[in-house]
C-alpha cells in the first residue's frame, strides 16, 4: 500500500500575525507546530500500513523550517518526506499550494493520499479536495473511520456530515481528509525521534518541478487578500437582577421594545 500524507507547519494559534502589507501569514519569529489535523491524517497512513504493508510518504510546502514537521511525522513511524520548499512558493492561496503538491506527487506512485480536513490557520478546508481534482481521482472529505478490504483494492470510509455520516464505498486510488476522532494519534517514541534524522528528506524547488515562477506562489494565485482586521469586541451585556419572574419578563420586553427589537 503506497501512501502519501500532505501535512502543513502552523504557527501557534494564540501567536498568528499577518503582514499590513503583504496580508500574508507572519512566520518569522513565531512559534510553529504540526498542523493538528494532519497528525490525524500521519497516524491513519502508519495503521494502514501496519495493517496492510507498503510505505508512507509524508509532503508538504513551506519555508525551509518547515522541515520540523516533517521531522515529527517521520519521528512517528513515516518512511520519507518530501519538502517544496522555494521563495517562488511563497504566498500561495489554496489554488496555488494543490498545484504545487499536485506536481510533486504525480512524481510519485499512491494508493491512498491523506489530508487534514483543514489548517487551524487558514481554516478553508481547500486544498485537500483541490489536490483530488487536480490529480482526477476520488474524495472522501471528513472521514471519520476507514476501512480497506483484505485485497486493498477498495475503502470504506464513513464520513462526518452535519445530519449525521454518510458510508462511502470506493475504489484506489483515493484522497481521503482526517478529522479529529479518526484515531488518536501516537506520541513519538525517543527512538522514533532518534531515527527520524536519519530518514530521508528531499528537497525540491519549483525548477525541480518544472514549474514556471508565475504559476506557483502570490504571482499563481487567483484569490487575493483585501483586508484583515481582528474582530470588533462583544460589548457586555445587559444582566437582569430581578428574582421575580413577571417583572423580570417585563424588563427583557421594555429593553427589546428599545431596541426597536419588536
Amino acid at each position: 500500500m503506497r501512501i502519501v500524507v500532505c501535512v502543513k507547519q502552523v504557527p501557534e494559534i494564540t501567536e498568528v500575525r499577518i503582514d499590513p502589507v503583504t496580508h500574508t501569514l507572519v512566520r518569522e519569529g513565531v512559534p510553529s507546530i504540526l498542523n493538528p489535523f494532519d497528525e490525524f491524517a500521519v497516524e491513519e497512513a502508519l495503521r494502514i500500513r501496519e495493517k496492510h504493508g507498503g510505505e508512507v510518504t509524508v509532503v508538504t510546502m513551506g519555508p525551509p523550517q518547515a522541515r520540523e514537521a516533517l521531522l515529527k511525522c517521520l519521528a512517528m513511524g513515516a518512511d520519507r518526506a518530501i519538502l517544496l520548499t522555494d521563495r517562488a512558493f511563497a504566498g500561495a492561496d489554496t489554488w496555488a499550494t494543490a498545484y504545487a503538491l499536485c506536481l510533486a506527487i504525480k512524481r510519485l506512485e499512491y494508493d491512498i493520499i491523506l489530508c487534514g480536513k483543514q489548517a487551524i490557520d487558514g481554516d478553508t478546508g481547500q486544498v485537500g479536495p483541490m489536490l483530488a481534482e487536480s490529480l482526477g481521482i476520488p474524495q472522501i472529505t471528513f472521514a471519520k473511520k476507514v476501512e480497506i478490504d483484505a485485497n486493498a483494492s477498495k475503502i470504506v470510509a464513513h464520513r462526518e456530515t452535519e445530519d449525521g455520516h454518510e458510508v462511502i464505498e470506493c475504489r484506489l486510488p483515493v484522497l481521503l481528509t482526517a478529522i479529529k476522532g479518526l484515531n488518536e494519534p501516537r506520541i513519538p517514541s525517543l527512538m522514533g525521534v532518534m531515527s527520524a534524522t536519519k530518514k530521508e528528506i528531499r528537497t525540491m524547488t519549483a525548477a525541480d518541478l518544472g514549474v514556471k515562477p508565475e504559476l506557483v506562489g502570490l504571482k499563481g494565485s487567483y484569490t487575493e487578500v483585501v483586508q484583515v482586521f481582528a474582530p470588533e469586541p462583544r460589548k457586555k451585556g445587559i444582566v437582569i437582577t430581578e428574582t421575580d419572574p413577571e417583572k423580570a419578563a417585563g424588563k427583557i420586553i421594555e429593553f427589546l421594545q428599545n431596541e426597536s427589537l419588536i
